[in-house]
């Protein structure tokens, strides 16, 4: 069988001749996606693609990042977790983890952004507002 040109997409490709994580049938290699890792893995994921604007608008790329970005932030938790029962980890590995986050938050363009709150004048005015309608 000859290999498909890559530049021609998906759709070219027959679905039985894709794998099926790529048909989207399965997300992990063992287990069966139901554990409490997974899910918050996965809402990690829906949270983080729409802080950039949604899933649709990403490319696949940006997508696997995405991917990566909640796996090294599940892992961070555990860790967290361990250290909040008094429990010895690895800072070594947490420091990497945390930087490896880091670097791929940077890449996707997730950033702190300044909220701009009001001034309590203008809070009380808006409410005095909000009362007389």
């Amino acid at each position: 069988m000859e290999t498909p040109d890559i530049r021609t997409g998906l759709g070219a490709i027959p679905p039985h001749c894709r794998s099926i994580k790529t048909n989207g049938r399965r997300l992990f290699v063992d287990g069966d996606g139901r554990g409490p890792w997974a899910r918050r893995w996965r809402d990690l994921q829906v949270l983080y693609a729409d802080d950039l604007g949604g899933a649709s608008t990403l490319s696949q790329f940006q997508m696997d990042l995405v991917a990566t970005c909640a796996s090294l932030r599940c892992e961070l938790e555990k860790l967290e977790g361990k250290l909040s029962l008094g429990e010895d980890i690895n800072l070594d590995v947490f420091g990497r983890l945390a930087g490896h986050y880091r670097r791929i938050c940077e890449a996707l363009g997730i950033e702190r952004r300044k909220r701009v709150l009001p001034s309590v004048e203008d809070y009380v005015a808006s409410l005095t507002d909000e009362a007389a309608t």
